[in-house]
């Protein structure tokens, strides 16, 4: 069959790229029989390539002031009036089931008509909703182990909760400081990541100030720094109010520690593929008796790494490339 010419919906890799898009992006290379394109609107608008793939599609609508971001609408709609004419193939990956706040009118209007221009979609769990009748694959959320391998891993200190990744008022990092205040005082939290807002970032970081046992650090980790804090710990905990797909926990069972996770089917089905003692889960807001207890029950014997099932790249990459050809085909027999 032809080599096909994928354009992604990311730029050229940054520091701060998610490694989920870099790891798919090497594999296709590596199948050779994909030519990925990264993402830039002289190349989408002017370059030649056979599928689209979308990922975050609200992200092709930023812009840093009120100028910026018009004209970057403008361009998203040109971009798909070339998709419409050309009738190239978009293939969605469904990361998130909602769209996230502080949209306009306009970028709602702008994503309605990128969802009409969809012609498969990529869902990394089999709860991800999709529209009646739409044409969609499951091919789940690769792991992280080959990525962090070359990184030094920590000691495991006793007692130590960790917390890794963008903050975010709803991956509820303020109701993790606030119900660690309820543990014993063996127990300490390091955080680590990005706060989205300086309010975010000067609540959590008094809080720390206010009780000795916790350090966070509030600023993007590298790998390195995320590899020390995840393998320090004895459990991760990501007190999300919403979770459907997380990067974050997947990092974390790829370093061998395991989760404290909102309880919803989707990390069901994770604790049932993991097996035993790798995925812990809460139900409703977090309390400081559920981190007491799950600390206790991740000291119970355990395999010495969670079952990852059907999350190696390699064939990840191949079920990307069967879904591309797939989606061709649907516009070739006008779907």
């Amino acid at each position: 069959m032809p080599r096909l010419t994928v354009l992604q919906s990311f730029p050229t890799p940054r520091p701060t790229t998610n490694p989920y898009l870099i790891m798919l992006a090497e594999r296709l290379e590596r199948t050779g029989q994909v030519r990925v394109l990264t993402f830039g609107y002289r190349t989408a608008l002017l370059g030649r390539y056979d599928v689209f793939q979308v990922h975050w599609p609200e992200i092709l609508l930023h812009g840093s002031s009120p100028l910026k971001k018009l004209a970057r609408q403008l361009l998203a709609f040109a971009f798909m009036i070339r998709l419409a004419i050309t009738r190239t193939p978009v293939v969605r990956t469904v990361h998130n089931v909602e769209r996230p706040e502080g949209l306009t009118r306009l970028d709602h209007r702008l994503l309605d008509l990128m969802d009409r221009l969809t012609t498969l979609r990529i869902r990394l769990n089999r709860h991800t909703p999709v529209p009646a009748g739409a044409p969609s694959m499951i091919i789940p959320h690769g792991h992280y182990r080959d990525w962090f391998a070359g990184h030094a891993t920590e000691s495991l200190v006793p007692g130590r909760i960790g917390y890794v990744g963008l903050i975010r008022r709803y991956k509820g990092v303020e109701r993790l400081l606030e119900t660690f205040a309820g543990t014993d005082a063996d127990v300490t939290l390091m955080i680590g990541g990005q706060p989205s807002t300086a309010e975010l970032a000067e609540a959590i970081t008094a809080a720390a100030a206010a009780d000795a046992r916790i350090t966070v650090v509030p600023r993007f980790l590298d790998d390195a720094e995320l590899v020390s804090i995840v393998t320090g710990s004895e459990l991760i905990v990501l007190p999300y109010r919403l979770m459907h797909n997380s990067g974050g926990t997947l990092a974390a069972l790829s370093l061998n520690r395991p989760v404290l996770v909102p309880d919803n089917e989707v990390n069901r089905d994770l604790a049932d593929e993991t097996g035993p003692g790798w995925v812990h889960l809460f139900d409703g807001e977090l309390r400081a008796e559920d981190l007491i207890t799950t600390l206790d029950r991740v000291r119970q014997p355990r395999t010495a790494e969670p079952r990852l099932v059907g999350r190696d790249w390699p064939e990840l990459a191949a079920a990307h490339l069967a879904g591309y050809r797939q989606a061709i085909a649907i516009r070739r027999a006008g779907g």
